[in-house]
């Protein structure tokens, strides 16, 4: 992998200069939190690495979408109306996220609207010189990434070390070679080494992966999941700011007279209720605590075709339960410990 370094004066210019690649949306302040947005006044630009509410998911996999228009005789699939994007300040671990949902949607049941949106999104990573509150990526293996992005830029205080990760991030270089500098020396070897140290050093939560699968194995009756489904609101936020979570439906809306109409999809939550409801009024899950055990059974022992933990380790969960069930109660109430209460 090609690695150059950047001043760090010029990563402005080049996000400006990137626009040529496509829109750019990066982290934006809305209020009391951070989100990513089509950047228009790069003023709003925040260049320091961040966690948005959301991450990277909705621009590949939205939350709603036309899929196609019908009539009669035929219809019409909306696949055009996906402009370009470079999306900057993408973290290592949302970049894993964004490689778990690859593996679903692309491997045996390729599925054609996020390939597309997939392929023309550009990602520019960041690396965080300090930990968010919340951050779990370490213990999940998720602090570092070496695929799944264009550009990589590794804060070093001083400058940036700069991966490029595809011939699209080699194309953006191109554009600018004067902002980059392939000269790597000791000194920047040493720095990145010490910064890397540095923020190691600061982690202040974690979870022994080590038997954590093994042990969701062993906990399918536990009284846990009831416990938890007694304290579930089933508001489904923990889904919607999960980077992996992946689920839909799909819903026809068709005119008045019948003759045509629209095929619509929506993130759908596998804790609602709803979800597991068939015909005849069966419901293969039930109760809020079976539902909470399949979400964890993905998240902390295996999901897709992968058969790893989708659990990237980004804290979303934490910040946002308003219960405080999340991956870090459940990994510890597995392991034995005392449950962890509030979000200090």
């Amino acid at each position: 992998m090609r690695v150059l370094w950047m001043k760090k004066e010029h990563l402005r210019v080049f996000l400006k200069a990137s626009k040529q690649f496509g829109e750019l949306w990066g982290p934006v302040q809305k209020g009391k939190v951070h989100v990513y947005d089509k950047i228009d006044d790069f003023s709003e630009l925040i260049l320091e690495p961040t966690k948005t509410v959301l991450s990277i998911k909705k621009l590949v996999h939205p939350p709603e979408f036309n899929m196609f228009r019908y009539d009669g005789e035929s219809y019409e699939a909306e696949l055009e109306n996906m402009p370009r994007k470079v999306v900057y300040g993408v973290p290592p671990c949302d970049i894993h996220g964004l490689l778990i949902l690859d593996d679903l949607f692309t491997r045996y049941y390729p599925d054609p609207y996020y390939i597309k949106r997939r392929e023309r999104t550009a990602i520019l990573g960041v690396s965080f010189c300090t930990p968010t509150e919340g951050c779990l990526c370490k213990s999940m293996g998720t602090d570092v990434v070496e695929e799944g992005f264009d550009l990589f830029f590794s804060d070093l205080k001083d400058f940036y070390l700069v991966w490029v990760g595809s011939s699209l991030g080699d194309d953006m270089v191109r554009a600018e070679p004067d902002l980059f500098n392939d000269n790597i020396t000791r000194k920047h070897t040493d720095k990145f080494i010490e910064c890397k140290t540095e923020r190691d050093e600061k982690f202040t939560r974690g979870i022994d992966m080590t038997v954590i699968p093994d042990l969701m194995e062993l906990s399918y009756d536990i009284p846990l999941w009831n416990e938890l489904g007694e304290r579930c609101l089933e508001c489904g936020a923990c889904t919607v700011v999960c980077p992996t979570c992946n689920c839909y439906n799909i819903v026809d809306e068709p005119s008045i007279s019948g003759s045509k109409g629209d095929r619509r999809r929506y993130w759908d939550c596998c804790i609602y209720t709803e979800y597991s409801l068939v015909a005849g009024g069966h419901n293969f899950r039930r109760t809020r605590g079976e539902r909470l055990r399949l979400w964890y059974s993905h998240k902390l022992k295996s999901f897709g075709y992968s058969e790893k933990p989708a659990c990237v380790g980004c804290g979303r969960c934490i910040d946002t339960c308003p219960v405080d069930i999340n991956v870090l109660v459940v990994a510890r109430a597995l392991l034995g410990k005392k449950e962890h209460k509030g979000k200090s």
